[in-house]
């Protein structure tokens, strides 16, 4: 793979993810907008935003074709892992646009900066930690 295909292939990735994160969030701000439901609703976006970019680069970015339960978890514990900072990273920065302008408009807008940065940073990680075999391959 190009490293253009491997720039719009992962860029497209993010886009779903973020779309799933973000719809995942909206769902769960329907049920209220207090701290708790805030607080949930980035909890619910995030995991669901990381399990579909998982099976996505798992399988069209890194060329794992590894199954099996142990692999499985050990690659998905390991992929989790690495989000650890860069969901830090995510959540800051949509903390502080909600906080700041307090706007689900400006909520997501920091939510797609935060994202942008830690995918940035994740897939470098994911690459050297993660999917080394995969990783390799695509060099």
């Amino acid at each position: 793979m190009t490293l253009q295909q491997l720039l719009v292939r992962y860029t497209a990735f993010a886009v779903v993810a973020t779309a799933v994160n973000l719809a995942t969030q909206r769902a769960v701000l329907q049920l209220g907008e207090s701290a708790a439901h805030f607080t949930a609703a980035m909890a619910a976006g995030t995991l669901a935003g990381l399990v579909v970019k998982y099976l996505l680069d798992k399988r069209w970015i890194f060329f794992d074709q590894h199954s099996g339960l142990k692999h499985q978890g050990r690659t998905f514990s390991l992929y989790a892992l690495m989000g650890i900072a860069t969901t830090a990273v995510f959540w800051i920065t949509e903390t502080l646009f909600w906080i700041t302008w307090g706007t689900d408009g400006a909520r997501e807008a920091g939510a797609v900066l935060g994202l942008v940065i830690g995918y940035t940073v994740k897939y470098q990680l994911d690459r050297h930690f993660v999917f080394t075999q995969g990783a390799k391959e695509t060099e």
